[in-house]
């Protein structure tokens, strides 16, 4: 679990955070929603420590991030996988080297006990026969796929995902969205989603939080987020003409 309490940030004195608070919670799809310049990439990568907070505190499971030295923050960052928007993969690297970077760097795990990590985490994200291949000569899906599997492989408490479906066709989002959902159940950890995929919202929000102009503005699940009176969201949430005809038949429904 990561609670962010009253947490404020800002640049050369321009308010982007301003007091937010929120829980994110163990074993559920914690999405943090929100028009392009909200905020909500600067509040994941707060969470994570890229950022330094100007006020407030982050707490992983009640321990006081904001506080920790730089030694403590390493323990718990080894605690953490990171799926980045682009998918980072190194471009010199075969998938299973880019799975295995990790464990080279924070373990001392021998070699037999990586290559049997590395082996479960792409067999997990149904990957089979692509070891020995770069990342240039896979599809973008396999990509994300491969990242997620890097992502895992520190067996991780605490996982951030950030745009996870971008540059991905509608099908392939989908699976992806199901992977990291079946991944954050199987192994009950925090995941925190950064996102503006409706699909994703709507299928997957367990926890919802909604940010415009760097506030939370509206905190749900994917099943009251159509019910909200909150006129940003609904401006948000409704700005796809397939979402614009969804409320135009609920409110005819209502009728």
């Amino acid at each position: 679990m990561i609670k962010v309490q009253n947490v404020f940030k800002s640049f050369d004195s321009v308010g982007v955070l301003d007091d937010i608070s929120f829980e994110f919670e163990q074993g559920k799809n914690n999405l943090i929603i929100g028009q392009s310049g909200s905020g909500k990439t600067v509040l994941l990568k707060s969470i994570v420590g890229l950022f330094e907070i100007d006020k407030g505190d982050i707490l992983y499971d009640g321990a006081s991030f904001s506080s920790m030295n730089l030694h403590q923050r390493r323990d718990i960052r080894k605690e953490i996988g990171m799926l980045f928007q682009g998918s980072a993969l190194f471009d010199w690297a075969t998938v299973e080297e880019n799975v295995r970077f990790p464990l080279d760097m924070f373990t001392d795990m021998s070699d037999k006990e990586k290559s049997d990590r590395v082996n479960y985490c792409l067999e997990r994200v149904n990957i089979e026969k692509a070891h020995k291949l770069l990342p240039s000569e896979i599809s973008g899906g396999m990509q994300k796929r491969v990242a997620i599997a890097r992502a895992i492989s520190m067996k991780p408490k605490y996982l951030f995902c950030d745009e996870p479906n971008s540059g991905l066709d509608p099908k392939t989002s989908i699976v992806i969205d199901n992977l990291i959902s079946s991944i954050t159940k199987e192994l009950n950890i925090t995941t925190i989603i950064n996102t503006h995929d409706m699909n994703t919202v709507t299928e997957f929000g367990d926890k919802i939080l909604f940010i415009a102009n760097g506030k939370k503005c509206w905190e749900g699940s994917k099943k009251t987020i159509f019910n909200s009176d909150n006129d940003e969201l609904n401006q948000f949430v409704f700005a796809s003409s397939v979402y614009q005809k969804f409320r135009e038949q609920k409110h005819s429904d209502e009728k």
